[in-house]
C-alpha cells in the first residue's frame, strides 16, 4: 500500500511513525514547549530535527490545540505559528504533514511544499475540500470528530460507534474522490478522543480491523490521550500534571496494539520509544 503525497510516495508495507510538532502554547500534553512567538522558532526547528533523528518517518506540525474545550485560534495567529516551521521542515528530507482545518492555512502550507493535510474536520469546513482537490498530489488524512472541540466531550457519541465512524469516513472519502482526489492520496483516522467515551475509544481499538473495510490506510492517534489515563488508574483531572514518563508506556502500548490491528501510521509524541517498540513487534511478524 502506497500513500501518495506532494513529494513522497510513502510505502506503507511497514508501519510508519508520525512525530508530533505542536507549535502552540496550550496543547494538552506539551503546550508551550515548542512554541515561540515571532521569529524565535529555533526550539521548534530543533524538535523537528530531533524527531527525525529518533526515527520519525514524517512530521505533523500543528498551530492550534484541538484538545476538548480548546478555543479556536485566529487565522493570522495560526499562520504566524505554522509557516516558519513548515518552511524549515520541508528541507529536512521527510514528508511534512500539517494539522489544520482552515483552508487558508492548507493553501499556504501546500504552497511551501507540505506533503499532507491532516484535518480533524475531514475537510468539512467551507473551501477546505476544494483546496485539497485543486492540488495535484497532496496526501490528506480525514478524521472522524463528533461535534466540535468546544463541545465534543460534553455530549459524546451514543451507541456502537464503529459503524458510525466507518460510514462517516467512507462517505467523506467517496465525496473527495468525486472531486478528483485519487484514492491513493487518502488516509483515515477514527478520531480517538474526539467526541467519544473511554469505552468507545477502546471499542474502536479492539475492533479496528473492521475499519479496514473502507479500503484506505488507517492513522491512529493514541499518544498521551486521557482515555489511557482512565484505564491506568490516573484521575482525568490530574492528567495534565503527569510527567511525560508516566504517559509513555500506555501510549506506546496503544500504538503497538493499533499497528497490530492494521494501522499503518501512528501519530506520536514519543518517537524513539515507539520506533523501538515497533521493531520488536516487527521481529515477531
Amino acid at each position: 500500500m502506497i500513500w501518495q503525497t506532494s513529494r513522497f510516495s510513502i510505502d506503507l508495507s511497514r508501519p510508519r511513525v508520525m512525530g508530533i510538532v505542536n507549535v502552540t502554547p496550550d496543547s494538552f500534553s506539551d503546550g508551550g514547549k515548542y512554541f515561540a512567538k515571532d521569529s524565535e522558532q529555533q526550539t521548534a526547528f530543533d524538535h523537528c530535527a530531533r524527531l527525525i533523528e529518533e526515527g520519525a518517518d514524517m512530521l505533523d506540525i500543528g498551530g492550534e490545540s484541538t484538545r476538548p474545550g480548546a478555543p479556536p485560534v485566529p487565522l493570522a495567529e495560526e499562520l504566524a505559528r505554522v509557516l516558519p516551521v513548515v518552511r524549515h521542515a520541508v528541507t529536512l528530507g521527510v514528508p511534512v504533514s500539517v494539522d489544520t482545518y482552515k483552508p487558508e492555512v492548507m493553501e499556504a502550507v501546500l504552497d511551501l511544499g507540505a506533503d499532507i493535510i491532516n484535518d480533524i474536520w475531514a475537510l468539512r469546513q467551507p473551501g477546505a475540500a476544494a483546496v485539497v482537490a485543486a492540488h495535484p498530489a497532496c496526501g490528506v488524512c480525514l478524521m472522524h470528530m463528533h461535534r466540535e472541540p468546544q463541545t465534543m466531550q460534553a455530549a459524546p457519541m451514543e451507541g456502537d460507534v464503529l459503524p458510525q465512524v466507518l460510514s462517516f469516513l467512507s462517505q467523506i472519502a467517496k465525496e473527495l474522490q468525486a472531486l478528483g482526489v485519487a484514492a491513493g492520496r487518502i488516509a483515515l483516522d477514527p478520531g480517538i478522543g474526539f467526541g467519544k467515551t473511554v469505552a468507545q475509544n477502546f471499542s474502536l481499538l479492539a475492533r479496528q480491523r473492521e475499519l479496514l473495510a473502507a479500503g484506505y490506510p488507517l492513522l491512529a492517534g493514541w499518544s498521551r490521550k486521557s482515555s489511557l489515563a482512565a484505564v491506568t488508574g490516573t484521575s482525568l483531572a490530574s492528567v495534565a500534571q503527569l510527567d511525560i514518563a508516566d504517559r509513555m508506556v500506555p501510549s506506546i502500548t496503544a500504538a503497538v496494539l493499533a499497528v497490530d490491528r492494521g494501522a499503518r501510521i501512528v501519530r506520536v509524541h514519543d518517537v524513539r520509544e515507539t520506533v523501538q517498540a515497533l521493531k520488536v513487534w516487527s521481529a515477531a511478524h
